[in-house]
């Protein structure tokens, strides 16, 4: 059995690892007001955030259309038997549901599809994990049950200097970012449950950084085998 990974724009994997592991991606859609772009194939990652630096009003994202998962399950038939389709948390975005439902439409081609309750970097491993065993030519089941086992020890900490953005767009609380930003508090946040919470509440930003530092390092102490990588918004210098 042929099979295809498919996994969408959130995972912000670069072209050439989705060219090298056949990965087939779906983009999400970023509205700037009434004008909308296809993440990671009309809008970069540097583009993106220099239209958010020259617009007042916060982008908005929606998920792709179903007709647009059924297009590309349809052209997935052509050359898979099946396709597993890795998406962003189903508590961040209707993109999983839009899947889901899109699956049930086609007929030539068995879609299976996993909510990776979290997204960027976390997302990517699972995508990458399924490509190289379905590479490997290993089953739905066994890449299912392998990505399933990823979850028991797959974990995100991050901090914002600034929570009224993901306020804004629904991520925490009103609550939870005038708490913070009243008392001028750095919270750790993490993604329990496919939605983002504070982890532990740290007060200066420096402070929360050398802190998740440490968090990490605990983790390799433990002397198992940690894949990690460092995601940041637009802050480079400061990621490296």
């Amino acid at each position: 059995m042929k099979i295809a990974i498919l996994t969408d724009s959130a995972a912000y994997l670069p072209k050439e690892v989705r060219e090298q592991l056949h990965i087939h991606m779906i983009p999400l859609n970023v509205n700037f007001g009434e004008k909308t772009y296809h993440e990671e194939v009309d809008l970069g990652i540097e583009e993106f955030y220099k239209k958010v630096n020259e617009t007042e009003a916060l982008p908005k994202t929606s998920q792709p259309a179903i007709g647009v998962f059924v297009e590309k399950f349809e052209e997935l038939a052509k050359d898979y038997d099946a396709v597993i389709s890795i998406h962003i948390s189903s508590a961040l975005s209707g993109t999983y549901s839009s899947a889901v439902t899109a699956g049930n439409m086609v007929e030539d081609i068995d879609v299976h599809v996993f909510d990776s309750g979290i997204a960027c970097a976390p997302q990517a491993f699972y995508a990458e994990e399924a490509a190289k065993l379905a590479l490997a030519g290993k089953s739905v089941d066994e890449i299912l049950s392998r990505l399933e086992e990823m979850r028991e020890s797959m974990n995100v900490l991050f901090v914002v200097e600034d929570l009224k953005h993901l306020q804004r767009g629904g991520r925490v609380s009103g609550a939870q970012a005038l708490f913070g930003n009243l008392l001028q508090l750095k919270p750790i946040l993490t993604v329990e449950d496919k939605k983002i919470i504070p982890f532990e509440k740290i007060r200066t930003f420096k402070k929360a950084k050398k802190r998740i530092v440490e968090l990490l390092g605990q983790v390799a102490s433990e002397g198992k085998p940690v894949q990690a990588s460092v995601i940041h918004a637009n802050v480079l210098e400061q990621a490296e």
